[in-house]
């Protein structure tokens, strides 16, 4: 089986890489970035289980039917990926993350390969207490550039599965959290993770601290994207896929836990969605899939890898 990963030395994609080859020994699995990050210990001690390439190029210039002659399923997980950090760079991230898409899913297209598109939970904006797949226009207010991009790439997909033969699915994750090679500090897990083993306070808006939010565990995540290929769900439909939906709270006492003398500074500055609600994943559950990421795990093992660049023992 030939497997390609776009954006593969990411935070997910480093991850992705490595579960991939233990999953389905002896795939081929071919590796692509751009190196914009230059990210490259996520290419150290890959598991020799896996037959790998690693390509860096430009998805968005370069010819991808070579590459992807022969491959089974293409997982798009290659953009630009700061949500907050989105904000007057539209037209940046639409010549790099729709341009990207695009040009991913017109290949498969031509070669038969599956595509796996990533989307985001971000994509919502709604009011309503949980909201799914099936939720109306109104419901879908996205409040970044960056996820209005995801909308668009989504009917994209959608578009070619219904009216080009695509094979495709995309996956709505939540806000991943977890330990990978590649991983970036710029979400709120990761990021909280991050100021409480440096001993800053956490700055949280004041009212957002009872809010829900959608996230998904690494492991979670990339089981997923393994049960896709496993169980051929390629029939063009949009998922949710999240671990849990968590307060700010929640996160504050998980990351306790593990940094009992953790400082939280409440803040008035507005965050970028103000909204409070939660997402529902029965529709990927229904396909077979269990859900068993933690929290506190997640947490767990990102505070264990920085605990000692600050001066503290692991306890």
């Amino acid at each position: 089986m030939k497997i390609i990963v776009t954006g593969a030395l990411g935070h997910i994609g480093s991850y992705v890489v490595r579960d991939l080859a233990v999953r389905f020994p002896g795939a081929e699995i071919v590796m692509i970035d751009n190196m914009m990050t230059q990210r490259y210990p996520a290419l150290f001690n890959l598991p020799a289980t896996g037959r790998y390439q690693f390509l860096e190029c430009d998805i968005t210039k370069a010819d991808l039917r070579p590459i992807l002659d022969g491959a089974h399923v293409v997982i798009h997980l290659a953009a630009i990926t700061d949500a907050a950090g989105s904000f007057g760079r539209a037209a940046e991230l639409e010549a790099n993350n729709y341009q990207a898409t695009a040009r991913v899913a017109e290949a498969c297209v031509e070669t038969g390969a599956r595509l796996i598109a990533l989307s985001s939970t971000s994509v919502y904006g709604t009011q309503a207490a949980v909201v799914s797949e099936d939720c109306s226009a109104e419901e879908l207010k996205p409040q970044s550039p960056y996820a209005e991009t995801k909308l668009k790439e989504e009917a994209l997909v959608t578009s070619l599965a219904a009216g080009n033969g695509l094979k495709a699915v995309s996956c709505r994750f939540g806000t991943i959290f977890g330990a990978s090679p590649g991983m970036r500090f710029h979400t709120a897990v990761n990021k909280f993770c991050w100021q409480a083993v440096m001993g800053k306070p956490l700055s949280v808006w004041r009212t957002a601290y009872e809010q829900k939010r959608p996230y998904l565990d690494l492991a979670d995540a990339s089981r997923a994207l393994a049960h896709i290929i496993e169980k051929d769900i390629f029939d063009g439909r949009i998922y949710n896929v999240l671990t849990l939906n968590a307060t700010v709270r929640q996160i504050v006492e998980s990351i306790k836990a593990f940094v009992p003398g953790l400082e939280v500074s409440f803040v008035d500055n507005k965050i970028m969605n103000q909204l409070s609600y939660e997402v529902s994943c029965e529709r990927f559950q229904d396909t077979g899939f269990s859900f068993s990421g933690d929290l506190g795990r997640g947490v767990g093992e990102t505070i264990a890898l920085l605990r000692n660049a600050n001066g503290r023992a692991p306890e």
